[in-house]
């Protein structure tokens, strides 16, 4: 091709007519030569590189020779190509000349043929005829028998008879489908499309109408025998398994005619039958559930509300177990052991129950009822005396929760929230007790270790235990529930209980001059005991609680010891109170001139103490000791805060002493009574009574110009005392001058100090009276 390309394009001189070049070949060319030219430039571009000329011609030379080698290959091969396939089409056009001349004869041959066949097709019409004639003289003995057996089954089917009647069934459901299928065969025969014409079909069906009148007779019959198959497995079981062998025999009907149709191919496979395939063994298990169904609803409506639920869920119990047992060792034997009829029954009987709760979960219970449906689903139904029975465990597997986990917990939360409701109204009603006991006449009750108690304590503790303990019964989930449900209801009770110790304090005080209340102490003081008692009960419960359920609830915790701590406190301040409106009167005329003159050293302090003490013995530890150190706090800081109101300002040397003297004797009396009263080791950090005894040193102090040392020393001790206290103690001494003082007191406004830690301020707690203002001494102030 390279040859003839070149050959085109150099063109003879003497040519007569010019030869057409393609413009894609003169580009080749120009092309190459450029190529060409570019690469000897390269080459030979020194006179010395000549001398390699003839080597690279030689070279090109046979590259080119290889080139033109290669072309005529390939240009040979695609002519060989060409040549084979000419001849393939001359040998295709022989063919087809032939196929023709035989389709010519063939077309007149067959035109020949035309009046043969039309003889024939009469003969096709006589054929089909004959068939159809034969079909009915041979099915007329059955045709005219049909009614006659029709009546006989019905009569089979109304005395039971069951096997007699489906085989007499059987035998006419036979006739009919032959019946058609002639007809259809004979139809296909005589060239119709569909092979059986509808108004054949409908003909058919007419005359055996009975047939399916029989059908649903006799398996109304049969699902009433299956329904009540329980009954007769323990009379006469023989009803039972004759419906069984009848259902047997219909799924081998049905299994068979789908076999045929599906071994027939195209318009020769024989159709189903009318009503066919009837599935009657899924039919009979349908029945036994809805037998079992009926069974529930005869149980589910009566008695089930109020108190008759738990024997409702018992006469489940026990019905269902007879059930299984009747299933188990007598209709089992009835049916094939592929049935399972065991595991089909139970897991009817798991359904309806399913169902059945539901309903009842629904309905507006209360706590016992929760409970009785709660300990049924979750104890009693898995029990060894019920679906747990040895027998049953391969036949429970795989079964859903009778509740599911959310309605359980729907349901364990109704629990909770009607018991709330219950311990709501119980602690109220104790609560209303309690405060009806606090206006009695009579003494709070001891108990046998002489503490005073009341019922209160009694009857919340075993109220929230026994809850505790019932819902134990059921899960620790619940315990964990209605335990934290009763320490919110615990805090909420003494909350109020708190706010009744008030309105009981408030109404003392509105009628402390009556004798109204004369036992508002003791019972006071019974509060303080059964705030103990119930502490301790709370921490019992707060025990009670699994670690893990911490985290089971969104809400703020219960804290009800804090709730306790605070009523505690309120009824120890109420005592206090109480103690300090009884000794106002007896420290009336304590630190005056005519207290100066007695000898005896607090005649009517000493029976209040001595009183409150022994009632105080009467109250469970720690809060005895509490009440015991805040009783003598309380007296010292009453004696005090008489000494700051200046009844009494010394006038001498020797009244000062003598004042002294008398503090440091009272502060001995108080010191004595409180170590006789077995008060010792309870004192704090800064003992009281050591106050009184500083007090006298102050007083008793010679040298005005010491004072400032005394003062020192007196703040060291006692941080709290402020500038008002000292100035007072001054005052009393009445010999102290304006420098002394102006010094005193700057003294101890420079090196006041800070509480130090765990101090419990005294001073604070005492108020200084105001002091007259300044005025002129006039006559009328005279």
């Amino acid at each position: 091709m390279s040859d003839g390309c070149q050959n085109g394009g150099e063109q003879p001189e003497d040519a007569a007519a010019p030869v057409e070049v393609w413009p894609e070949v003169q580009r080749a060319e120009c092309l190459a030569r450029g190529a060409a030219l570019k690469w000897a430039s390269g080459v030979f571009c020194r006179p010395e590189h000549l001398e390699r000329l003839a080597q690279y011609r030689k070279r090109e030379s046979q590259r080119t020779t290889s080139i033109h080698s290669r072309l005529k290959s390939v240009v040979q091969s695609y002519l060989e190509g060409v040549g084979w396939g000419l001849e393939q089409l001359r040998e295709a056009k022989a063919d087809l000349k032939e196929v023709a001349h035989t389709l010519r004869k063939t077309r007149s041959e067959s035109s020949g043929n035309a009046e043969a066949v039309k003889v024939l097709e009469k003969l096709k019409d006589l054929s089909v005829n004959h068939c159809q004639l034969l079909a009915a003289v041979s099915n007329l003995p059955r045709l005219y028998a049909v009614r006659g057996m029709v009546l006989e089954t019905e009569r089979l089917v109304e005395s039971r008879r069951l096997l007699e009647a489906h085989s007499r069934l059987m035998e006419l459901e036979c006739w009919q489908d032959d019946v058609l299928w002639q007809l259809q065969e004979a139809g296909s025969s005589g060239g119709a499309a569909s092979g059986l014409s509808a108004q054949d079909e409908e003909l058919v069906r007419a005359y055996f109408s009975g047939v399916g009148r029989l059908v649903e007779a006799l398996g109304k019959e049969l699902w009433a025998v299956v329904s009540s198959g329980l009954a007769l497995a323990r009379q006469n079981p023989t009803p039972f398994v004759s419906a069984v062998r009848i259902v047997e025999r219909e799924e081998a009907l049905d299994h068979m005619l789908l076999a045929e149709r599906g071994s027939g191919s195209g318009a020769h496979g024989r159709p189903l039958p009318p009503g066919r395939p009837r599935c009657w063994r899924d039919c009979f298990f349908q029945v036994l559930e809805e037998a079992v169904s009926a069974r529930f609803r005869n149980m589910s409506y009566l008695h089930t509300r109020g108190p008759g639920l738990a024997g409702h869920l018992s006469a489940l119990q026990h019905g269902i177990v007879g059930d299984l047992g009747t299933v188990r060792h007598l209709l089992e034997h009835c049916v094939p052991p592929r049935y399972q009829l065991t595991r089909a029954y139970l897991r009817a009987c798991h359904h309806c129950l399913q169902q059945h709760l539901a309903q009842v979960s629904g309905w507006e219970l209360e706590s016992g009822e929760i409970f009785a449906v709660l300990n049924w689903v979750l104890h009693i139904y898995n029990s060894p005396e019920m679906m747990g029975h040895p027998d049953l465990v391969c036949e429970v597997e795989n079964l859903e929760p009778l509740i599911s986990p959310e309605g359980l917990e729907q349901l364990q939360n109704k629990y909770v929230h009607s018991v709330r409701k219950s311990v709501s109204e119980w602690m109220h009603k104790a609560l209303e007790v309690e405060l009806t006991d606090w206006k009695r006449d009579q003494e709070p009750d001891i108990d046998h270790e002489g503490f005073y108690h009341t019922s209160l304590p009694t009857i919340i503790t075993q109220m929230l235990e026994e809850n505790a303990r019932v819902a134990l019964m059921i899960s620790e989930a619940l315990r964990d529930q209605t335990v934290q449900m009763g320490l919110y209801e615990m805090e909420n009770l003494l909350n109020r209980f708190r706010e009744a110790l008030v309105e009981f304090g408030k109404e003392h005080r509105r009628d402390q001059n009556s004798n109204k209340n004369k036992l508002y102490l003791h019972y006071l003081l019974a509060s303080i005991s059964n705030c103990i008692i119930l502490k301790t009960s709370t921490e019992l419960l707060q025990q009670q609680q699994s670690p893990r359920s911490a985290g089971r609830f969104s809400r703020t915790p219960p804290n009800p010891l804090a709730a306790l701590e605070r009523a505690v406190r309120r009824a120890c301040r109420l005592v206090m109170e109480q103690l300090m409106l009884e000794l106002q009167p007896a420290l009336q005329g304590v630190l005056s001139r005519p207290w100066l003159a007695q000898e005896d050293t607090l005649p009517q302090l000493s029976p209040v103490l001595e009183r409150h003490f022994e009632l105080y013995r009467c109250v469970r530890p720690p809060c005895r000791e509490r009440l015991l150190e805040e009783s003598q706090r309380l007296a010292v800081v009453e004696y005090v805060r008489v000494f700051m109101q200046k009844r009494l300002v010394c006038r001498s040397s020797e009244e000062r002493q003598k004042l002294a003297q008398r503090i440091s004797l009272d502060a001995q009396h108080l010191r004595d009574m409180f170590q006789r009263l077995e008060c010792e080791g309870l004192v704090a950090e800064v003992n009281p009574t050591a106050l009184l005894p500083v007090l006298a040193d102050f007083i008793r102090l010679k040298d005005p110009s010491m004072l400032s040392l005394e003062v020192s020393g007196l703040v060291a001790k006692y941080p709290d005392i402020s500038e008002e206290h000292v100035s007072v103690l001054l005052d009393v001494r009445g010999d102290v001058s304006r420098d002394v003082r102006g010094t005193v007191l700057d003294l101890l406004e420079q090196s006041a100090p800070p509480l130090p830690p765990g101090y419990r301020p005294i001073f604070t707690e005492i108020l200084v009276p105001p002091s007259m203002p300044f005025c002129l001494p006039t006559a009328k102030c005279a």
